[in-house]
């Protein structure tokens, strides 16, 4: 099971007095049954590291939160940050694979693992090593110092040992889980089983062998009885090896699974200790070593240690002389938190749910705005119910690759008429067939073999279609549409019903999609919506990095503004020093000394200033009027150029949006598939084609259709959603993301509407004294169908 915090967890048991009938909530994953949805808060004691469910409820909704957090460890691989489902399938495949261990090595390998400690007296380099970056920072300096006052080997040493009695006896405590696995490995490596396929030496040559037998003889060296094998593991002779002779050029096993091998055979690691039955299955001892008996002791089947247990018995006699239990007053003094006793008393507050969440587990709350009724979807098609994803599913396939069918787009209610109309010749449906054969015959497939066998050509004109769909229906040979062929071949296609005509429709539509040109046209639309992806991409880069340089740039002018400025202040306080630079320079050089040129230059600085103080009490009337004209000219300057700047961002902004709406449109232009909208809390399918308009609700089980043709209906649609659910959430998103579209195309499908009922009346109306042409009735313009694209 996993592990909590690296602790086991406990399922919840089931309730007591469960009626057969009663209505209970039951975990996928773990088979746990709650008689409630939502339960009481859950309370976490660190020190303890134990939960405790007040009032003994266990809720579904809280364990199921608990579940999904990443709070848990795979037992097998010792992986965290898991939730409990991922954790149980690792645990499961991980299992799976320690299965994998020859079952010659599995008491062996148990042998080594019960018990495993170090050896503090075989030290080797490379463990000082390791075990020096193990070491805290504090321990590892200390080691350093001793080390440098330390240089022969023995006083090296001894200052080590000192060193590790600081760091709690690290050289005589247990083997970590990558050392034991390592060890293992090792010593099975010389442990050789019968079964065992391996390499032999003989002849200074390697070949491969595997091992029949196990001889012992009495100088104590094991033989072994080996086959030598050839090509396709066939024996080719017989011969008896020493141990030494046998090598392993890959393991039976690797450090991955032993590890995983080791998780699941023990209860403790440290020390590591097997658990009871299994130890007594391959009959391994449990009783304790004589080196571990001072420091753990078996009580009740588990090992316990002796000083955590007298610290314990320490710690609960102190307690119990201050009048307190030592469990509550850990809980009060450790933890500042008063007596569980105490809070068992109190009424816990409710957890809140984390949303959103399943939506047929999302219940009604105080603080839930007031959901409208979802409106019942119209159901009025002509087409059966069963028919109508057949229906859309063909007419989007012949909507969405009309260029290369060469078929000029109809609509919808144009081809749902046309399936229903009686008419054997219909020219929409004459040409749907004929576009769909046509990309099957330039396949160069089954279907054209078909034709060549029969000599057919390859044209299909209005008189002929018929005998190139029951050549087409004579391939696939379905037993449903094979019973059809009579009645199409009298020339009574019209007579057919719906079922079969969409069936037919339906075979064509799937046969065509597996053709090369269908899939090279989806190849390109692939290709060309990756190259608008890169170039959004590439549009979005040059922006930041403009925006980037132009960043630097205003930073780059301010600190040279800042610059001029101070360099400026200090040329202009000496202007004389500025001009004659390089005579004074000289002159100072040539006669005096540091200290009296730095008084001659303070001098002449203070002379300067009293003469620059002079000319400016001179000068300030027209100084002043100056720098105020000056400063007006720069302030509409900045005005002038921050309108501009405003301007110029504007008008950027407005392309970038350009531009972005651009690329939707050529990423629609390019769509492969369409895809539902979402799913509502009973698992409805919501369906939007973009060609024409209204929205389709599709049930659960795929046998209900209904459609809303209406704006009003969407927005009170998208009222009656819940944001809490999951799926819900999801389409509300989508119907938000859409809405300005889809609004838009309903509104011009009312129009047209309105626009047909209208014409209807007007013909109805028309009166018999009027000798003009009656109006065309909207409703048979799928009569009046030309295929424009038509090949010649």
């Amino acid at each position: 099971m996993p592990l909590f915090k690296r602790k086991p967890f406990d399922l919840a048991k089931p309730p007591e007095d469960l009626e057969p009938s009663e209505l209970v909530y039951q975990v996928r994953f773990t088979k746990e049954i709650f008689r409630d949805y939502q339960y009481p808060k859950l309370k976490y004691f660190n020190n303890y590291n134990h939960y405790f469910f007040f009032h003994g409820i266990r809720e579904y909704l809280n364990r199921i939160n608990l579940y999904r957090q990443r709070v848990w460890m795979c037992k097998s691989t010792g992986k965290s940050n898991l939730t409990y489902e991922e954790a149980m399938v690792m645990e499961k495949n991980a299992i799976q694979k320690v299965q994998q261990l020859p079952n010659d090595l599995v008491a062996p390998a148990l042998r080594i693992i019960q018990f495993s400690k170090n050896q503090s007296t075989t030290l080797l380099t490379k463990d000082l090593v390791v075990i020096l970056i193990r070491l805290p920072l504090p321990s590892f300096l200390a080691c350093i110092l001793r080390f440098s006052i330390f240089n022969s080997l023995f006083n090296l040493f001894t200052a080590f040992v000192q060193l590790c009695q600081i760091t709690s006896g690290f050289l005589t405590g247990m083997l970590s889980l990558r050392d034991l696995a390592d060890l293992v490995t090792k010593k099975l490596q010389k442990d050789l089983f019968v079964g065992a396929e391996l390499y032999g030496k003989k002849d200074d040559g390697l070949y491969p062998c595997r091992v029949l037998k196990i001889v012992e003889n009495g100088v104590g060296k094991m033989q072994y009885e080996v086959a030598l094998l050839g090509e396709n593991k066939k024996i080719t002779e017989n011969a008896i090896l020493h141990g030494e002779d046998l090598v392993w050029k890959k393991t039976p096993f690797n450090r991955k699974i032993l590890k995983s091998f080791i998780r699941e055979s023990t209860c403790r690691s440290i020390p590591w200790v097997l658990h009871e039955k299994l130890a007594q299955k391959h009959g391994i001892s449990t009783d304790l070593p004589e080196e571990l008996r001072s420091k753990f002791f078996l009580q009740g089947g588990q090992l316990v240690n002796r000083t955590k247990k007298r610290k314990n018995e320490n710690r609960n006699n102190v307690g119990e002389a201050n009048g307190e239990s030592g469990k509550s007053k850990r809980n009060k003094g450790e933890t500042g938190k008063p007596d569980a006793s105490k809070e068992e008393n109190n009424q816990p507050e409710d957890e809140p749910v984390r949303y959103p969440i399943d939506d047929l587990l999302v219940k009604p709350g105080p603080d839930d705005p007031l959901f409208t009724g979802r409106p019942s979807p119209s159901r009025d098609f002509n087409v059966p119910m069963d028919c109508i994803g057949d229906l859309l599913m063909v007419w989007d396939f012949c909507s969405s690759f009309s260029r290369v069918l060469n078929l000029w787009p109809f609509s919808l209610e144009d081809f749902e008429n046309a399936i229903c109309h009686k008419d054997s010749n219909l020219v929409l449906i004459v040409e749907t067939h004929s576009a769909l054969l046509r990309i099957l015959i330039k396949d160069d497939g089954e279907y054209s073999l078909a034709l060549q066998n029969k000599k057919r050509k390859s044209k299909i004109s209005l008189i002929t279609w018929t005998e190139y769909v029951c050549d087409f229906l004579e391939m696939i040979n379905v037993t449903e549409l094979c019973s059809c062929m009579t009645t199409i071949k009298r020339g009574h296609y019209g007579l057919l019903d719906a079922n079969a005509k969409l069936g037919i429709l339906r075979e064509l539509v799937c046969h065509a999609l597996e053709t090369d040109l269908i899939r090279g046209k989806l190849d390109d639309l692939i290709e060309q919506r990756r190259a608008l992806g890169a170039t959004v991409r590439g549009e979005a880069l040059e922006y930041a990095r403009k925006k980037r340089e132009e960043k630097e740039q205003l930073k780059g002018e301010s600190n040279g503004l800042v610059v001029k400025e101070n360099s400026m202040e200090s040329t202009g306080s000496n202007p004389h020093m500025a001009e004659n630079g390089e005579e004074n320079g000289d002159m100072v050089e040539e006669v005096i000394s540091s200290r009296q040129s730095n008084a001659f230059v303070n001098s002449r600085k203070q002379l300067n200033g009293q003469s620059k103080k002079g000319e400016k009490q001179k000068l300030d009337p027209k100084v002043e009027a100056e720098n105020i004209t000056n400063s007006n000219e720069k302030e509409a300057q900045k005005q002038l150029t921050g309108e501009k700047k405003e301007d110029q961002e504007k008008k950027s902004k407005e392309k970038r949006e350009q531009r972005k709406e651009y690329f939707k449109r050529e990423m629609e232009k390019r769509s492969i598939r369409t895809n539902p909208l979402g799913k509502d809390r009973d698992y409805n399918r919501y369906w939007w084609f973009r060609r024409d308009g209204r929205i389709f609700v599709e049930s659960s089980d795929s046998k209900q259709w209904g459609y809303y043709c209406a704006k009003e209906e969407v927005d009170a649609l998208m009222s009656s959603l819940n944001p809490k659910g999951e799926r819900e959430r999801a389409l509300q998103q989508q119907l938000e993301k859409f809405y300005p579209r889809i609004s838009l195309e309903l509104q011009k499908r009312s129009k047209d509407l309105a626009q047909k009922i209208a014409l209807e009346e007007a013909v109805l109306r028309r009166s018999t004294r009027v000798r003009a042409p009656p109006r065309e009735n909207p409703a048979n313009a799928f009569l009046k169908y030309v295929n424009k694209w038509k090949e010649d």
